[in-house]
């Protein structure tokens, strides 16, 4: 092959390669297949040093309109805040700039002395909530609420990174729909250092 003839078929390559992944995955988009469910597991729960994050369970972003999932597992949220009461587990509450304590749902309410945390999708950004966490001594975190792809995922991956063991339970995260709660539990079990921390789990599961 001459110089000439090796210069066009490197610049054609070039060229193919180029128009292959100008759209990227929206090529294959169609084509993409959801992989198998995570494994879930089943967790005890020491008191001491475990805090549950209520996060953003309010009116402004938990109700029928636009997140109804969310509105389905508010009995639960029940149960698992008087499981975590009645074992003495620290629980934090969290809520958008929006929203006030007034507005929690009855079922997933504050109780008296429960800190609030006021913020952004990641909790621990610009909010002492890391501190609240390192003074009562907590290692691991349950983290619950709304909405799975916003405050659940960014305050878990936040928790992680910064050394905390994190627990999701995954009937306990709400989106507008199922896709975005699948791809929330995914992401938080195998995106690189995430997998090492965050364990996925039922809330039925806690002992």
């Amino acid at each position: 092959m001459t110089r000439l003839p090796r210069c066009l078929f490197a610049a054609a390559l070039a060229l193919a390669c180029a128009s292959a992944s100008a759209q990227g995955v929206y090529n294959d988009w169609n084509k993409a297949q959801p992989p198998a469910p995570p494994a879930l597991v089943k967790a005890t729960v020491d008191p001491a040093t475990t805090a549950v994050l209520v996060l953003d369970i309010a009116k402004q972003t938990c109700n029928a309109e636009n997140r109804p999932r969310c509105i389905a597992m508010l009995p639960g949220v029940a149960k698992l805040l008087g499981f975590a009461r009645a074992k003495g587990v620290t629980v934090i509450y969290t809520l958008g700039a929006a929203s006030k304590p007034a507005d929690i749902w009855p079922e997933a309410a504050m109780q008296a002395g429960e800190p609030l945390v006021t913020a952004g999708p990641d909790k621990f950004v610009n909010t002492n909530l890391e501190q609240l966490l390192r003074d009562k001594g907590i290692k691991t975190v349950i983290a619950i609420g709304a909405a799975a792809h916003g405050a659940v995922l960014h305050t878990a991956a936040s928790a992680a990174f910064r050394g905390f063991d994190v627990l999701v339970p995954v009937d306990l995260i709400a989106s507008e729909t199922p896709y975005a709660e699948q791809y929330t539990v995914w992401h938080l079990v195998n995106a690189p250092r995430l997998g090492e921390r965050v364990k996925l789990t039922r809330s039925d599961w806690l002992n």
